[in-house]
């Protein structure tokens, strides 16, 4: 294979041969501007570890309530008080209500996620998975980031691993990779100073881990972090999933500034087309022990995701019915995608769309 850039040729020998790549060569990576020659040898590291698959699943997103003590700079979905415009808190008959439809429709999955309620107590996110549990026992309730479960394990005072096993005899089957943002000290300090660090969001999945529990593991990227912290922050995901092999999917997430404190800095003008593809293909090739990158349709919108397939992406996630988090920073891409539009993204890509449930268990050819 023939690349513009003479070091995408060491890259992709290393590739071939199994070999992984250091931090510096990853951020070399970012450097490139032969962006086909990127893709070429991240399509390569995928196709040696999936094939022509491209995994979907049929899937609902509740996010409880945006009321958050947290007020992180980069979102735009929380709210400081149920009395502010646009906050919301959601009862449990109405989540129940939401999902009988999507139940009915096939949906395997549920995916959880809001914001650390001022009020609430660890009980009441142990009722929404039992009650979830309870009336819909075949859907995978995959639920809470390792955000939510610090703060579960604060404001109940217990320990992590006894947190986790409450969740799971309630009902909760395995947990989304949100709240890692960037983990580098000095961009959670100007941006989410009350977050958890990101060494506590590293120990609190890899309990979650030893705990018998799979999550997933992302990235935001595109407001202030350097290359060099997004490459740190993958390392670091690498080096825990060398110890747990715990994570299922890695996801980079395409920061939205709409609505956010930082919208009118004209300095973070935000991700554009080329990074999302680079960040995708550098995230497949550093992270040679993760089976999946996810390219996360809702953010990067359904064209963009589609060709991601051909920059080392194998999943295009779900229908995603009623995400809110990315919508209320002015996301443009569509509210949800139904099936077919999801088999037909990937068959016109070249690829062979299977569904799969939570853990990644193929479920049919489509």
């Amino acid at each position: 294979m023939k690349f513009r850039d003479d070091f995408l040729t060491e890259i992709d020998n290393k590739v071939e041969n199994g070999e992984r790549i250091s931090e510096s060569e990853a951020v070399r990576l970012f450097e490139t501007d032969d962006l086909t020659g990127l893709g070429k040898v991240a399509n390569r590291a995928n196709t040696m570890k999936n094939g022509d698959r491209v995994f979907f699943n049929i899937n609902r997103h509740v996010n409880p309530s945006n009321l958050c003590i947290n007020h992180c700079q980069f979102c735009a979905f929380y709210r400081k008080s149920a009395d502010e415009p646009g906050a919301y808190e959601q009862t449990i008959p109405e989540i129940l209500e939401k999902l009988k439809g999507d139940v009915a429709a096939g949906a395997t999955e549920v995916h959880i996620v809001g914001g650390l309620h001022p009020t609430w107590r660890f009980e009441n996110y142990v009722e929404i998975i039992r009650e979830i549990h309870s009336h819909y026992p075949s859907l995978h309730i995959k639920a809470f980031t390792c955000v939510e479960i610090d703060h579960f394990s604060t404001i109940s005072g217990k320990p992590l691993d006894e947190v986790f096993e409450i969740l799971k005899e309630a009902g909760l089957g395995s947990m989304p990779g949100g709240g890692a943002e960037v983990f580098s000290p000095r961009v959670r300090k100007k941006l989410c100073a009350k977050k958890i660090s990101g060494a506590r969001w590293l120990e609190v999945a890899e309990t979650a881990h030893r705990s018998g529990l799979k999550s997933n593991a992302t990235l935001l990227y595109g407001h202030i972090e350097t290359v060099e912290e997004r490459i740190d922050h993958l390392a670091g995901l690498r080096e825990l999933q060398d110890r747990t092999g715990g994570f299922q999917a890695f996801i980079p997430l395409s920061w939205h500034k709409e609505g956010t404190e930082l919208e009118h800095l004209l300095s973070i003008p935000g991700a554009t087309g080329l990074d999302d593809l680079k960040i995708i293909a550098v995230s497949r090739i550093f992270l040679d022990n993760f089976d999946n990158i996810k390219a996360y349709w809702v953010m990067l919108g359904k064209k963009l995701a589609q060709t991601a397939l051909w920059f080392g992406a194998n999943d295009l996630d779900g229908t995603v019915v009623d995400e809110r988090v990315t919508f209320m920073a002015g996301g443009k891409t569509d509210r949800f995608a139904t099936i077919d539009e999801i088999i037909h993204l990937i068959r016109s890509a070249g690829r062979v769309p299977v569904e799969r449930n939570t853990l990644y268990e193929p479920l049919k050819i489509c």
